[in-house]
Order: C-alpha cells, then structure tokens, then sequence
C-alpha cells in the first residue's frame, strides 16, 4: 500500500492526513472483499525499515493502528471477517498489542481473512522460519514453508503494487516465487475496489504454468 506520503505532498498537505485517506482506502477494500469473491487479502502496513522514519511519524502510524481497530473491529465481526497479524507485531508497544490480541481472539472464526503486516520483513521471516525448521529436522522448501508466519494462509496468487514503484519491497518474498504481479501508478489513497477489480481482470487472463508448459 504505498504512495500515502506523496499523495499529501502531492497536495501540499501533512503526511498524516495521506496515512488517514490510507486507511480509508483500506476500509474501502475491506467492504469488497465478500462481494468481489476474495476469501483472503494480506495489507503491507508496517515494515521492518519503517522504523527507520521519524519518531513523529511512527508514533502517528501507531495512533492510527489504534484507532482503526477501535473502529473497525465491530464491522470485522459483523461481516465475518478474521483478523491476522504477520511479523513481529508483540515488539510494538505493550497497548497496542494488547488491542491487536483481543482482536485476533474475537475475530478468530471469520470465514474472510484480512491479514496485516506489522513490523514485518520477508528476509526476517524466512530466517527465522529457516531456524525453526532446522530446530526441528532436515530442512526443505516444505519445511520452511512450513514454520513461515503465512503458513495457516492459502498459497498467494497476486501481488499488487500501488505507485508506480516496481519492486517487492521485502514482502512476501518466498510466497511470490509463483504469485501473478500487478504493478500501477495509482497512489495508495486513490486506489479503489474497481483498480482491484482491474489487477483480478489481468490476472484472470494469464497463463499460470509454476515452471512448466
């Protein structure tokens, strides 16, 4: 989900109000989940070098996580939807995980998955999955695959980048080995289910073959 910073440059207002029209975004794609047919969605919302940003700015980031889920769990668990947390989201300051674990409790048996990264690199992910796996045997694709923190989701299809930048960014770097990828310029605050619908539209019409004919 990037551009919300170069979205409110772009007009001349505070970085946070991009972050808040970011978050809008998010509810909007949300809400489209059901309708559109997707049973799973996972949001890049926190990095690992995010922290690398000024303090100002994480802790604004924090405030709007809090507030986002203060305000959106009621709909989570209305519309059937559970919650995951990918990455080392029990590093975050001790409120806010506290929020994040009673939301992931009471959201548990949604039939729609929306999981977010918090604090999360792929590179970190698979090192650490790599250790587990070698903790417990001989380690193997499967066995990796097995200790990743995706490893209750289903296999990932397609990777959308908003933009215009054409990289991975240290998201999901093992899941992508196969994943269809969708690149735009839209900036994140401006992306709306029907650019989603566009991304499912191209990736409807590829040819999947995982390394085969």
């Amino acid at each position: 989900m990037d551009g919300n910073g170069r979205w409110a440059k772009k007009r001349m207002l505070p970085r946070m109000l991009g972050h808040q029209r970011g978050v809008e975004a998010v509810r909007r794609l949300i809400r489209a989940l059901e309708p559109m047919g997707i049973d799973c969605i996972t949001l890049y919302a926190f990095s690992s070098e995010n922290w690398k940003r000024p303090e100002e700015e994480i802790s604004d980031l924090m405030g709007l996580m809090r507030r986002f889920i203060k305000a959106d769990l009621p709909e989570f668990i209305a519309n059937d939807v559970r919650l995951r947390i990918i990455g080392d989201y029990k590093a975050l300051e001790p409120d806010l995980v506290e929020m994040i674990d009673d939301a992931l409790v009471r959201t548990a048996k949604g039939r729609r998955t929306v999981a977010v990264a918090l604090n999360y690199g792929s590179q970190q992910e698979i090192a650490r999955a790599a250790a587990l796996a070698a903790a417990a045997g001989p380690i193997t694709a499967e066995t990796i695959a097995a200790h990743l923190d995706t490893a209750d989701l289903p296999p990932l299809d397609l990777l959308i980048r908003t933009s215009g930048e054409v990289r991975l960014s240290n998201f999901l770097l093992w899941q992508a080995a196969y994943a269809e990828m969708w690149f735009t310029d839209v900036l994140w605050p401006d992306f709306t289910p029907e650019h989603l619908q566009q991304a499912l539209d191209s990736f409807a019409n590829r040819d999947r073959r995982y390394g085969g004919r």
